[in-house]
Parts: structure tokens; C-alpha cells; sequence
């Protein structure tokens, strides 16, 4: 049997506090969720902004490969005819070939909110679901605040799914609106409800109990046809359904068809290019997809793994996109030298003296408030120091920063000037900056990059320092951490560590570049 996916992140992920999309993202979006191969893309509410409306307009006539684009909408006012509602006639000039409404579940929602009856609710839903079955391929129903609608009255929570199934609905989305259901009053109410009603059921279940992906897939052990969801769970409040962890978990773990079995391996860089149109960080610790999910640190694990993967990984990486990273930190072992070393291009064994050396100055540089676990760049470049397979390039006489203030500009200027050594031939030069380890970068490029060319193409990606004494208060030591990156797409992180935040950022400056020069070497 094929689960049927059906991606919400351009509209119930949009509502998401930090994501807002605009309608170029949307389409980049949604043709990258197609890629998947998921089977359903929801587009938005048409009657609800006109950001949405211009996104159904420009997607008129796209192909998304096998999936199916999706309108979203509610139910039609009390008091008007369906025909004569304008959202519901929006959803149709929209021209998707499936749309879905909510409609109101619980009892509370339809007195309190609606402000109508049990009763008028009803004709509300079948009549909306009626006239849509008449203008789309496929109509599916979201039963809004089901499970909490079903806990206060089941009788009518039944009642409103058996007039949407009456009316034609393709498909009875259950609804944990609030995000509140517990794994096994969810099950025991889904378990309740098949035998009164007699239709295809799908899931939409929110985190707010960090429920959503247990709830998701208990419903599909129970029957359900449909699960929604988004990318990286993103959502209201504490978000929705994460697909990137449903979906593996559908094929891997409980032997059923969903997206096809090879663009598993799309999942994580579908998760990551949803991640930067949203402009947000990268969820590292994230199942499957996250850079740490197959991240190991402590020795004995390293070890294991190292032997045979499966002793601490739940599935091969490589099936999500994902792949196998061994960290260095003081809790490192001799396993996790060894690796590395490897993946450095360094020939160590664990009967090579070198590799105490190296794990013995590891957990000396950590004390020292070393962290290499987010800086590999500058891990490599101390081992290569212990094993003689360090060169270097140019040698430091001194710099000077000068940070000047302008009151009538209400202006910072930065200079740097610097005295090196590159081989045989002295540099002196100074630069300019937006401030002052800006500065001694600029200095630095300009001093050596008529020698190494290849320097040019160099970007400072990120830039980050963390107090590590915060008891000391200014004169506390710092961590600074660096991410460059260079033209062919790679990247890398270098580390320095002072009670001086310029010592600390030089420090990781120089790395950054001697390791960009090491890899030519």
C-alpha cells in the first residue's frame, strides 16, 4: 500500500514565527518538495491574502512531475450558498486540481466561534464539499480539532465527518489542531471511529506535546491512507508533522511505500534548501537529516562504528543523504584520531606513538577552551603539526588595529596594519575594515594573495565568540570560532581561543587560510 504524502509547508509551515515566503520562494519551494515526490503540494489559502493568489496565478500550467497542487480553504459562511461564497469561489478560480477545506469538529468551535448551530455546521460542510466535488479532480476534508472535538461530544465530531463523506469528500483528514493528543488516547480514538465511518482517513497532527511524528504514524499503523505534514516541521506554535522524519520512517522502518525508495537520498537536501529559503539555521540536531544525526564523539562509540555502523546508527546515512561524521573533542579516544586521520589523508595506526601525542594535545587544547568539533579546519592542521605534515607559508613580525570613532558621521572605522614574512620577502601592509578583525582579514589577503592567488576566492561565512569565563567579565577568555568557504563550494572551520577577542580572531584567521593553502600543497 502507498502512504500518500501531502506537504504543507507553503502554507501551514509559512505560519512558522521566523518564515515568511515570498512568492518566488513559494515556487522555488514547491517545485523542490516535487522533486521528493511527495503526492500532494498545498499551496496556500487564495482567499486569505493576495501573496497566495498570485502564487496559484504563476502556477497555472506548471508541471510539479507526479504531485498534485492543492488550494486550501474553509468551509462556506452561514447564511450563503456555496456557489455565491467568495473564498470557496476563489479556491476554484485558483484551477488546482485538488482542494481542501477544514471544517468545525467540535462542538465549542461551531457554538463559540461560528456562532451557529450544531446542525447549520453540518449543511455548511456537505454543501462546501458538494459544490468544490463539482469543479476539482479531488476535494479532502480537514476535520479541525477532531481528537479534542471527539474527547467533548463524539457523537457530533462522527456526525461532521459522515456529511463531508456524504457530500463526496476523496479523503477525512483528522485534525490534532491544538497539538494535544497523547499517542494513546489518539490510537483509541482512531480505533473507535472505523467502524462508523466508512472512507479513506488522513492525518494532520501539530508538536505541541511533541507528539506530531508518533501521532502521524500511529494513525498510518491504524489505516490511515494520507499523512500531513512539512518540511523540518515547521508550523505554528511548535510546528507541525516533520515529513523529513515520517517519511524515511514510513519506507525504513514500517516496510511501506510513500515517495519512490530512491529520492529517500533527496530527503536532506531537500530538508537543507527549504531550511535556507526560509532563511533560518539549520536544525543540526535534527533526525535524520541533521548534521548530527549520525555524528559520534565519545570513544567507544567510534570505535563501534568504526567496526561495524549499525552499533550506533539506527539506519544507514546514506539512504537520507546524509553521512557518517566522526567529532574530536576531549572525550575523544584513539578510534576517532585514527578516523580522522584518515579522512586527512594521514597515515596513522593505533600503534603509532604520533596518535597519543595527538590526543593528549587534543584534550590539552580543549582545557584551554579549545572546541574543534565545530572547527575541523583547525584539527587537521594540528595534527599535521604533530605529524610533520605541516608548512608554513608566511611567518607573523606584528600587527596594529586602530579603531576610530567620527561623532560627526557617527561612524566606525577600522585599520589594520600589518609586518610578515612570506619566504624570503617582507610585507608591510594595512587595509581597511568595517571592523577590526574585518580589518586585519583585509590586511592580511592583501599582504599574501599576489603569492597565493587562490586566496581570493576565499568568503568569511560566519564569524561567532563565546565567553567562556563569563565570571571575569571583560577580561574573560573568548572562543572564536570562523567558517570560510571558497569558490568550489567547500567549507571549513577554524578556532582561536584568547582573552584578547583580536588575538582570538587572528588566530582563527590564520588557520582559516593556511588550511585553504595546505589543501594545495
Amino acid at each position: 500500500m502507498t502512504i500518500k504524502i501531502y506537504d504543507t509547508t507553503l502554507r501551514d509551515g509559512a505560519q512558522s514565527e521566523d518564515v515568511s515566503f515570498s512568492v518566488e520562494d513559494m515556487m522555488r519551494v514547491a517545485a523542490k518538495i516535487a522533486e521528493l515526490g511527495v503526492h500532494y503540494i498545498e499551496g496556500g489559502w487564495p482567499g486569505s491574502n493576495p501573496r497566495d493568489e498570485m502564487f496559484f496565478q504563476k502556477m497555472k500550467g506548471t508541471k510539479l512531475g507526479g504531485a498534485k497542487l492543492s488550494a486550501f480553504g474553509s468551509t462556506r459562511r452561514a447564511g450563503k450558498a456555496a456557489s455565491e461564497d467568495a473564498n470557496l469561489l476563489k479556491l476554484v478560480a485558483s484551477g488546482t486540481p485538488v482542494i481542501t477545506i477544514f471544517g468545525k469538529t467540535w462542538d465549542l468551535h461551531v457554538r463559540e466561534a461560528l456562532k451557529v448551530s450544531l446542525e447549520e455546521n453540518l449543511e455548511m460542510i456537505a454543501d462546501s464539499i458538494s459544490f468544490l466535488k463539482a469543479n476539482a479532480e479531488e476535494v479532502f476534508y480537514d476535520a479541525e480539532h477532531f481528537f479534542d472535538g471527539y474527547k467533548a461530544n463524539p457523537e457530533y465530531a462522527v456526525a461532521t465527518l459522515k456529511a463531508a463523506k456524504d457530500a463526496g469528500a476523496d479523503c477525512l483528514v483528522l485534525c490534532d489542531t491544538n497539538g494535544g493528543t497523547l499517542t494513546w488516547d489518539l490510537a483509541a480514538i482512531i480505533e473507535d471511529i472505523k467502524g462508523k465511518v466508512d472512507a479513506p482517513i488522513g492525518i494532520h497532527t501539530h508538536n505541541d506535546s511533541e507528539m506530531a511524528v508518533a501521532n502521524s504514524l500511529t494513525a498510518v499503523r491504524l489505516g490511515a491512507v494520507q499523512v500531513q505534514g512539512t518540511v523540518n516541521g515547521y508550523g505554528e506554535r511548535c510546528g507541525n508533522a516533520n515529513l523529513c522524519s515520517i517519511i524515511p520512517a514510513l519506507k525504513l522502518k514500517m516496510g511501506l511505500d510513500s515517495i519512490p525508495a530512491e529520492n529517500l537520498k533527496k530527503l536532506r537536501d531537500t530538508s537543507r534548501f527549504v531550511t535556507e529559503i526560509a532563511n533560518l539555521r539549520h536544525f543540526k540536531h535534527q533526525p535524520y537529516v541533521g548534521d548530527s544525526a549520525f555524528a559520534h564523539k565519545g570513544g567507544i562509540h567510534v570505535s563501534a562504528v568504526m567496526k561495524a555502523s549499525e552499533t550506533y546508527e539506527h539506519i544507514k546515512p546514506e539512504l537520507v543523504g546524509n553521512f557518517q561524521r566522526i567529532l574530536v573533542s576531549d572525550l575523544s579516544g584513539r578510534s576517532n584520531i585514527i578516523h580522522k586521520a584518515t579522512e586527512y589523508g594521514i597515515d596513522l595506526t593505533k600503534d603509532t606513538p604520533q596518535v597519543n601525542h595527538i590526543l593528549r594535545t587534543l584534550k590539552e587544547m580543549e582545557s584551554l577552551g579549545y572546541n574543534y568539533e565545530g572547527a575541523e579546519g583547525s584539527f587537521e592542521l594540528l595534527m599535521k603539526k604533530v605529524t610533520g605534515k605541516y608548512k608554513s607559508f608566511f611567518q607573523l613580525e606584528g600587527y596594529r588595529v586602530i579603531v576610530e570613532w567620527y561623532e560627526n558621521r557617527r561612524e566606525t572605522v577600522s585599520e589594520a596594519t600589518l609586518r610578515i614574512n612570506v619566504g624570503d620577502k617582507f610585507e608591510y601592509t594595512a587595509a581597511l575594515g568595517n571592523g577590526p578583525v574585518n580589518a586585519l582579514d583585509n590586511a592580511l589577503r592583501k599582504a599574501v594573495v599576489a603569492y597565493f592567488p587562490e586566496l581570493a576566492e576565499i568568503q568569511l561565512i560566519d564569524y561567532k565568540v563565546r565567553v567562556l569565563n563569563a565570571g571575569e567579565g571583560t577580561t574573560a577568555k573568548v572562543r572564536v570560532l570562523i567558517e570560510s568557504g571558497d569558490g568550489d563550494g567547500s567549507k571549513w572551520g577554524t578556532v582561536g581561543v584568547s582573552e584578547n577577542i583580536i588575538e582570538a580572531s587572528w588566530e582563527a584567521l590564520v588557520d582559516s587560510i593556511e588550511y585553504r593553502l595546505l589543501k594545495e600543497a
